[in-house]
């Protein structure tokens, strides 16, 4: 089988740059283009240059129409209305759509899930091998324990990062849900200010830290009379998160249209 053909989008940022160096690093996968948003000083430049590794005879560009007409599969680690847009032109082209962006509403969701029916999408708010593990202990100890133990997940970023609670403590906080037999939507608790009252039982609380450098840590606290458990993940390094998505569009490439996450690519 010829080399995957995989495109960057956001090929310029700092994720996407780490895209481009795995997917370079990766048997059987060739970095055949990316893209940037109209204006951004990085289109025509070469992307494995901007990645600091040798050039690599490929450019980016603004017009992503062109560009996916000759690729297998794109990694997309952008923003919600990009993601959107890609998702729909990569059901037009039936290849596989990788998902590492966060933030995204009920809305953008449906779209995405309507795409799927003809596009292999893999998305997931945590591409690494260690948090989506984490997710499923979350799930399996969630389960095991009743709603004498409380569920807190406190996670926290670098100070440039634009929503909270993080994509990958919705995860989190969807697995422990699952494992209760319960809605987040009903039982996650986002915000605390002021006289809020005793911790009502059952709820799900999210605590969102921002500062420095920080490239990702999410901690889920089981806390019950007398004792806690805690399931907690740090992150030392952009290049998990690139390398999983990267092993995620392998794995979708003989996959039919659908929508999958890495729970289904680590056959957890």
């Amino acid at each position: 089988m010829s080399d995957m053909k995989l495109a960057i989008m956001g090929a310029a940022g700092r994720m996407g740059q780490a895209l481009t160096r795995a997917a370079h690093s990766a048997p059987g996968v060739a970095v055949a283009g990316g893209t940037e948003t109209p204006g951004s000083a990085a289109v025509g430049s070469d992307l494995g240059a901007l990645a600091g590794l040798e050039p690599l005879g490929v450019t980016i560009t603004d017009k992503p129409l062109e560009l996916f007409t000759g690729i297998d599969g794109i990694l997309d680690f952008t923003a919600p209305a990009a993601t959107v847009e890609f998702a729909a032109l990569a059901a037009q082209a039936r290849i596989v759509h990788v998902i590492g962006t966060t933030g995204l509403g009920a809305e953008d969701e449906e779209k995405i899930t309507a795409a799927a029916r003809h596009a292999t999408i893999i998305k997931a708010g945590n591409m690494s091998l260690g948090v989506n593990l984490l997710t499923a202990l979350t799930a399996r100890v969630a389960k095991a324990l009743d709603e004498s133990f409380d569920i807190e997940i406190v996670e926290m970023h670098h100070r440039h990062k634009v929503d909270a609670p993080s994509g990958t403590a919705l995860m989190l906080g969807r697995a422990a849900a699952e494992g209760r037999g319960v809605s987040l939507d009903r039982h996650a608790v986002r915000v605390r200010d002021g006289h809020t009252g005793p911790r009502k039982s059952g709820d799900i609380g999210f605590a969102a830290l921002r500062g420095g450098s920080v490239i990702g840590e999410h901690s889920v606290i089981f806390a019950g009379e007398g004792e806690r458990i805690e399931l907690t993940h740090r992150a030392g390094d952009r290049s998990i998160f690139a390398l999983g998505a990267v092993r995620a569009a392998i794995w979708g490439r003989d996959k039919p249209p659908g929508l999958y996450s890495m729970i289904d690519v680590l056959g957890l």
